[in-house]
């Protein structure tokens, strides 16, 4: 089964933490062959928690969060690789 970028999003987390089962891990990391997006999602997760790991406070700028939910619900909802319509 081909995994969609929307698939792979949703694991992405576990994927780093190494908890998916092996035949999903495979799956993604076949994904993230072709897939410069989700690849690129990967490591900006990894450097989310590396940042977040880090003890110093970063200051946001006014309106990043609601800017930030509202692309990726855009995303999500927007067919094609991204948003996920080839299930």
């Amino acid at each position: 089964m081909e995994l969609s970028c929307k698939h792979v999003w949703a694991q992405i987390s576990e994927y780093i933490d190494d908890s998916v089962p092996a035949e999903v891990r495979a799956q993604i990391e076949r994904h993230l062959e072709h897939c410069e997006v989700c690849s690129a999602v990967l490591d900006s997760t990894r450097n989310i928690l590396v940042l977040t790991a880090d003890d110093r406070i970063f200051e946001l700028p006014v309106g990043f969060s609601q800017r930030l939910h509202d692309r990726l619900k855009e995303e999500m909802a927007r067919p094609g690789p991204a948003g996920g319509s080839s299930e």
